[in-house]
């Protein structure tokens, strides 16, 4: 294990570029080239420095300051602490007698997570491999609440209810497409899934929202869950929880709130935009996001624990009613489970709830930092303020013969394959946007606008390329 350390070590210093800039066709070409034969096996160093040197290298970096696309973060040393016990341990979540004081800290963990989030005495939940692990089980207790609540029908008993076909779930049109997934694997198909435009900053409209719910009732359909985002993957948007959680109680809908992303929040300065998260019959959080967490770290919270019984199957082996131990598989569609609560016990314990907060502050003040400076460089186009952390831009100095949209698509594929850097994509109001997702608290301004300048020089040189194919 210490060449091991010794190798990524190695790597890191030397990676000197977010990806190496290999042919990805020529990288997959030598992956498929090492023998997975039994004949071919190779002693444990020798394996260990391959994948440093053919794999290793040649992953995406998210250490580097010019990844900066996507919704996983650069993780803490505490977590990677963490992640050894775990791995090491070997321990599984699903009954006591395979964890032991894992169970213990898992539910210390949660408990303390409920207090931050406001939830009653009553409150409880469970970790998860992340957000869409989290939403499915969400709506899929959701659905069977309703459908016990509306005419006694015990799904997890006799299959779905007669009215299937009419229940729905309702989200924003920027809500994570896990709505689609959940209703697919909840047997009720993507037409389940009724989407609520949005503002411009992305977030619900409410009025649409009433009239929505108007309209089904005349259609005779059943919402049976209304989600709220807070912190939507494109703008960072935060709906109205508080105006979302008034028109779910009235309509007798469960109220469930997808905090994969904006979670975080409850930690920082900006708490309050979260308003009424607690009048939320469940929540989810991503600790691999915006709490600096090694993939994967994610709990789902209820705000009545006995609404977990809508996922709880018994097996003799498992949770055994004659035991006085807890086993946490009662609570979750998970049979063999990580100990994931330890990465977020370690950085409670080791880093606190005020540092992590200010780390929050501070990627909030970044993204409108790099915002502002992005609109006064008329090279681009700033398409939306951050909500969040997230800034959504695109270059925006060319001609009109060529298609800017068309353009930045090959602009973030260039910078991909040469390893200039990583940048999500996106389409905003139908227009192709660049998107940095700003997860390292470490960055500074500078190291943005030397990606600026990186983005403009490789846009120049494309810009040339295809300007004199058309000569």
């Amino acid at each position: 294990m210490a060449n091991c350390a010794q190798e990524l070590a190695t790597v890191f210093e030397s990676a000197a570029r977010p990806y190496s800039g290999m042919d990805p066709m020529l990288l997959r070409e030598n992956i498929f080239g090492m023998s997975l034969a039994n004949e071919d096996a190779e002693p444990l160093d020798t394996v260990i420095r391959q994948v440093a040197r053919d794999i290793a290298r040649h992953a995406i970096v998210v250490q580097h300051p010019h990844c900066i696309a996507h919704l996983h973060t650069p993780p803490m040393l505490c977590g990677i602490a963490a992640e050894n016990f775990i791995a090491a341990q070997n321990q599984s979540m699903d009954s006591w007698d395979q964890s032991g004081s894992a169970t213990f800290v898992e539910q210390h963990v949660i408990a303390h997570l409920c207090r931050l989030f406001s939830y009653p005495s009553e409150g409880d939940g469970v970790f998860t491999s992340g957000g869409t692990q989290g939403n499915i089980m969400a709506l899929l207790i959701a659905r069977d609440w309703f459908a016990q609540q509306r005419s006694g029908h015990n799904v997890q008993r006799d299959g779905l209810p007669p009215y299937a076909s009419r229940l729905r779930i309702i989200g924003s049109a920027k809500s994570h497409f896990t709505l689609e997934k959940a209703a697919s694997v909840m047997g009720l198909g993507q037409q389940a899934v009724v989407r609520i435009p949005t503002n411009p900053d992305g977030t619900m409209i409410i009025e649409a929202l009433e009239s929505t719910l108007r309209q089904l009732q005349v259609d005779g359909l059943l919402p049976f869950v209304i989600v709220g985002t807070a912190g939507t993957t494109d703008h960072g948007a935060v709906d109205g929880l508080r105006d979302i959680s008034r028109i779910a109680r009235a309509s007798n809908i469960w109220f469930h709130v997808d905090a994969a992303y904006g979670g975080a929040m409850i930690l920082s300065q900006a708490k309050q935009r979260l308003a009424g998260i607690e009048l939320a019959d469940s929540l989810i959080v991503d600790f691999h996001k915006m709490w600096f967490q090694p993939v994967s770290c994610g709990a789902l919270l209820m705000r009545d624990t006995s609404d977990f019984k809508y996922l709880l199957h018994h097996a003799d082996y498992l949770n055994r009613e004659s035991d006085d131990l807890p086993n946490l598989v009662d609570k979750t569609i998970s049979t063999t489970r990580r100990f994931d609560a330890l990465k977020v016990f370690m950085m409670l314990r080791a880093v606190g709830t005020d540092t992590l907060g200010a780390m929050v502050d501070h990627l909030l003040q970044q993204g409108t930092a790099i915002a502002l400076h992005l609109r006064e460089d008329e090279r681009f186009e700033l398409l939306a303020l951050p909500a969040l952390s997230t800034v959504l831009f695109r270059y925006a100095d060319l001609p009109e013969t060529l298609g800017i949209d068309a353009f930045n698509r090959q602009l973030r594929v260039a910078l991909l394959k040469r390893g200039i850097a990583v940048l999500g994509e996106t389409t905003v109001a139908g227009k192709v946007a660049l998107k940095l997702t700003i997860l390292n608290p470490c960055l500074t301004i500078g190291m943005f606008v030397d990606l600026f300048n990186k983005i403009v020089e490789l846009a120049e040189t494309l810009k040339s390329d295809v300007l004199a194919e058309h000569v």
